[in-house]
């Protein structure tokens, strides 16, 4: 089983290599669920890292809705991603009913080429998972992060599972939404061969008028996860 760590920084995304993970989800701003990362992000990540790198491809936060405007964004930074040499790109697009929009995403799917494509956590709005499911299969996309529609992967598990049934090794089903090392066992149990994690600490920060809470993917962490998975 292979461990996805969702990276929101360079220290994270470090810390993910050295603790073993197999691959990161590189992003920033996970508080508002993560937009694409800045240029320097990218370019320390990749050029300094050995680690494979997918970049979350999200103008913004809120839904998956997006404008002409956005959607040329979008197009621009999968083009930098792969000039750069990043090897996997994050996406999706949605229509305003939640139905997966087709159009767009097998755009940013063919833009993307040769590199490997995962459609995000918007899976989890849709309406209908299962035929959701077979139109990303015919799109050619490689991985679907989902929690099986619930807050929490674990809250999803029976989504989860048949999704995985349904999948037959056409897509892979890669769980993530609260995965800690109390409970990544359950979805090894599932059958499931990738599950996405964060994996974070919250730091100490001093005193600011703007301050958020700024986490960092934590090495014990990723460890005790990979252990669990590796049994």
């Amino acid at each position: 089983m292979k461990l996805e760590i969702c990276a929101n920084s360079y220290q994270s995304a470090k810390n993910a290599q050295d603790a073993g993970a197999h691959r990161i989800e590189l992003c920033q701003e996970l508080s508002v669920g993560g937009i694409t990362p800045s240029y320097g992000l990218l370019k320390k990540v990749i050029e300094e890292l050995d680690i494979p790198v997918f970049v979350l491809i999200r103008p913004r936060s809120g839904n998956f809705v997006y404008s002409n405007d956005e959607f040329v964004i979008m197009k621009t930074d999968i083009q930098l991603c792969k000039d750069l040499g990043c090897h996997g790109i994050v996406s999706g697009v949605l229509k305003e009913d939640k139905a997966i929009d087709i159009e767009r995403t097998k755009e940013l799917v063919e833009l993307s080429k040769p590199l490997e494509f995962t459609f995000h956590r918007a899976f989890d709005e849709v309406k209908n998972p299962n035929e959701a499911l077979e139109q990303l299969i015919d799109l050619g996309i490689e991985r679907v992060l989902t929690s099986g529609q619930k807050s929490s992967a674990e809250k999803g598990l029976e989504v989860l599972q048949e999704l995985h049934k349904m999948s037959k090794n056409r897509i892979t089903i890669l769980a993530g939404g609260g995965i800690t090392s109390e409970n990544a066992g359950l979805f090894k149990e599932l059958g499931l061969k990738e599950i996405h994690a964060s994996a974070s600490t919250k730091l100490e920060e001093k005193e600011s008028i703007f301050s958020m809470p700024i986490t960092v993917s934590d090495p014990q962490k990723i460890k005790a996860i990979l252990d669990v998975i590796s049994k």
